[in-house]
């Protein structure tokens, strides 16, 4: 059966099998018997969903094993941090300083980012060299924002701290490749993401953000942890609305 999925994935790019095949050190024709629909050897694969920057599993569904998964899966987490106040002020400032291609930040409010004046210039010059660069916080005036506050005991102060925020954030949102949204959604984590980084702040009931874990992930081929938030995050920017003006 034809590898549609790798076929369109060259078209979009504009990338030929003969570049393609150039590229990898393989003949052109190789590069159409896996269009065709040959599974490569894994190094291809890899290799290949690189260029492509996309994941392997989306152009070879199936092809690794459960346990293949299940370790590249554990390679995924770098770090595990018991409270979010001890992951390092500078793992932060790299996270979001590495991008290249993206910046995602998922939060109710995420106050302590806002206040971090070395992060903001960070996505300041970011979003000003092109990389995509989006906020999403908890809508103020949502009922799944007051039930976090009432969760984490602060009541109608999580919809103040991200009011806040929004004051902090106002140059950034001033610079076009920024894009903020507000959600309405019941959050289980924070998420933070640099590129194929994440930081992913677990939330817990009755205990604040700070308080609870972090893990730190980078997404590796054949890995499924890193992938899952990713999808998170772009179903609740799917369904948010933008921040109004002003």
């Amino acid at each position: 059966m034809p590898n549609e999925r790798l076929r369109a994935a060259l078209l979009e790019r504009g990338i030929t099998p003969a570049a393609l095949g150039e590229e990898l050190g393989v003949d052109h024709k190789t590069v159409e018997r896996w269009i065709a629909g040959r599974l490569p050897y894994r190094r291809h694969r890899y290799a290949v969903a690189s260029r492509l920057k996309v994941d392997e599993a989306y152009l070879w569904p199936g092809a690794l094993s459960r346990d293949q998964v299940a370790a590249a899966s554990l390679s995924e987490v770098l770090a595990i941090y018991p409270h979010r106040s001890d992951v390092p002020r500078d793992a932060w400032e790299h996270l979001f300083a590495a991008a290249e291609r993206e910046i995602g930040v998922l939060v109710y409010s995420g106050l302590f980012l806002a206040e971090d004046a070395a992060v903001q210039k960070i996505l300041a010059n970011k979003a000003s060299a092109g990389v995509l660069v989006r906020v999403l916080l908890g809508d103020p005036a949502s009922p799944q924002v007051a039930e976090r506050g009432a969760d984490e005991g602060v009541d109608d102060a999580m919809a103040a701290k991200i009011r806040n925020s929004l004051v902090l954030y106002r140059g950034l949102r001033g610079i076009e490749g920024a894009e903020f949204r507000f959600h309405k959604t019941v959050l289980y984590n924070s998420i933070y993401r640099g590129d194929d980084q994440l930081l992913v702040n677990t939330h817990i009931y009755g205990i604040t953000a700070a308080l609870a874990p972090v893990w730190h992930l980078r997404k590796v081929a054949g890995g499924e942890i890193t992938a899952t938030y990713m999808e998170s995050f772009e179903r609740v920017w799917e369904s948010a609305i933008p921040v109004p003006e002003g």
